[in-house]
């Protein structure tokens, strides 16, 4: 989504400079004026390019900002004012970064801006969806509860996203020892037969005049292949950033086998468990669902849930609106219709997260259990094809002097 920046009056009589997300210029428009703001001026924020590989990330460690959250609930649970909470831990961050983001939302809480608006005024550097969720807390007075409720969502996402990488990362490890046992044998024991079988001036069959001429021209132009693929890779990773190549690439991802119903299933348990912490927390249905979608990691989907806002707007059930979208499974509408119906919507929000979780969990199991053998049992072929194709040629010629 698109980032603004804003000049805005505070309904305390302040002006305060912040930088927000929204669909369009006109939906943040009618968001601010409904948060009781003035509009002093409004424009797009300008893009800052960073180079992908020498960049400083502006985000803050989720450990960090967990261990934050963890001790602000206890320290506003034990009686200490907000102000002074904030004060105490900003000093005990060992992150310079996110001590002096700290260090801004503690001079903007002492002049009477919200929480909520100082987290915003710092951009999508933290979550929208925690800006949001303490807007709520701070209109119904339990603060302190809807920092646990954050708490409690932000370990569980972790805790899915651990398991995840945790279960691609040894098939990784697999594909890249694979990948440079090829290399090694492309570019250094395979080169040396070519000179060797030139003494015998005789025809190669062609797998070996394929598998030597490729080596030839690998162990020639090594620099050359690589510096390709850096500069590949570094086109790509820009591109990527760019608000159409992210569209385009999480589109991709949800097309791969495997791969793509866990980025599928892991996009859907951040929606169901966003909007349960919101609608929870006493946000209104319209911007929990725009604030949830945009909390979705994966932009193809987030798109499609953003698509949803206009309809319930006009009325229309959120199970409904989401269904158009084709990217819920029925078990999942079936208890969002049930949450409607029955006034639960939270409730059934939080069951349908659990149920994807569940299904992310069974995913990985098939992946660790289809894909470790197959890789394998692939790069066992590939290996065996290249030295067959080499040593082919040496045993029939020891076979003729024979």
């Amino acid at each position: 989504m698109p980032e603004f920046v804003c000049r805005l009056g505070a309904p305390n009589g302040s002006v305060v400079e912040q930088r927000r997300v929204g669909a369009s210029m006109d939906a943040l428009r009618r968001e601010l004026e409904a948060e009781g703001f003035h509009i002093f001026s409004l424009s797009a924020a300008r893009s800052r390019f960073r180079l992908p590989f020498f960049s400083r990330s502006e985000r803050v460690s989720g450990q960090d900002f967990m261990l934050f959250n963890t001790q602000l609930k206890t320290l506003l649970h034990a009686g200490m004012p907000l102000a002074q909470s904030l004060d105490l831990l900003k000093d005990q961050q060992t992150s310079p970064h996110f001590r002096a983001l700290l260090e801004k939302v503690h001079q903007q809480l002492t002049t009477g801006i919200a929480l909520s608006d100082a987290f915003l005024a710092l951009g999508d550097i933290f979550p929208r969806l925690y800006a949001n969720s303490l807007r709520a807390g701070e209109r119904t007075g339990e603060l302190e509860q809807v920092i646990g409720r954050y708490v409690e969502y932000q370990r569980l996402v972790e805790a899915v996203r651990r398991k995840i990488v945790g279960a691609l990362t040894y098939p990784a490890v697999l594909i890249v020892l694979a990948a440079g046992l090829v290399v090694i044998l492309m570019t250094y024991v395979i080169p040396s037969f070519s000179g060797f079988y030139v003494q015998f001036e005789t025809e190669l069959p062609l797998p070996t005049r394929v598998v030597i001429g490729s080596a030839d021209f690998l162990s020639n132009n090594l620099i050359l292949i690589v510096a390709g693929l850096i500069v590949s890779w570094y086109v790509f990773r820009v591109w990527r950033t760019s608000p159409k190549g992210r569209l385009t690439t999480d589109r991709w991802k949800l097309k791969l086998p495997l791969v793509g119903r866990l980025t599928h299933l892991f996009a859907l348990s951040q929606f169901s468990r966003s909007m349960s912490i919101l609608l929870g927390g006493g946000t209104p249905m319209v911007p929990a669902l725009e604030t949830s979608s945009t909390s979705v990691s994966n932009v193809y989907i987030s798109e499609l849930f953003l698509g949803c806002v206009h309809e319930v707007q006009e009325g229309r059930p959120l199970s409904d609106a989401l269904h158009d979208t084709g990217y819920l499974p029925d078990m999942a509408l079936a208890m969002i219709r049930v949450g409607e119906s029955t006034g639960a919507l939270p409730e059934m929000l939080t069951h349908t997260s659990d149920f994807f979780d569940e299904s992310i969990e069974y995913t990985l199991g098939q992946i660790v259990t289809l894909i470790e053998p197959m890789i394998l049992v692939v790069m066992g072929l590939i290996v065996a094809g290249l030295l067959l194709a080499v040593y082919y040629p040496l045993l029939t010629i020891v076979s003729r002097i024979a």
